[in-house]
């Protein structure tokens, strides 16, 4: 027999045994904890869905969210990201350079434009919208037809 290998059962059985003990204790927890369980997992508050302590009213279906909610969240997305590059590119300013500052402050520049473009079309407004719907430039027309 090697020295330093298995043999024919010697050193493996109590690994075996080990992970016998191991799934008994598995399976055991398992379904005592189906039972234990089973009393609290359906009845009360259990089924209905958790809204901060709030007790929600209709159905989620009949709810309709503005646009706002939803322009808000992708404009924190986008501006979030900003800070990030920005702070990366901080962290860096020795290594890049020159180089690096030309960079961040063309970064910085066109953000600016798109919060100002944001700003002007309204889409930072909440609520009703103040704007009345123009037709833009490339909008179709229709001609007044000829008697």
């Amino acid at each position: 027999m090697a020295e330093g290998g298995l043999s024919a059962g010697g050193d493996i059985l109590p690994f075996v045994l080990f992970a016998l003990v191991v799934g008994a204790v598995l399976a055991a927890t398992l379904v005592a904890s189906w039972y234990i369980g089973a009393k609290a997992r359906h009845g009360g508050a259990q089924d209905i869905p958790y809204e901060s302590g709030v007790v929600p009213v209709g159905d989620a279906e009949d709810m309709r969210l503005s646009i706002e909610f939803y322009l808000i969240a992708v404009f924190f997305v986008i501006f979030d990201l900003e800070t990030i590059f920005i702070i990366a590119w901080a962290v860096a300013f020795h290594d890049v350079g020159l180089a690096g500052y030309i960079g961040a402050s063309i970064f910085i520049v066109l953000l600016l434009a798109v919060l100002f473009y944001e700003y002007r079309t309204g889409a930072l407004d909440w609520g009703l919208k103040r704007r009345a719907p123009r037709p833009g430039r490339y909008a179709r027309t229709e001609a007044p037809e000829a008697s």
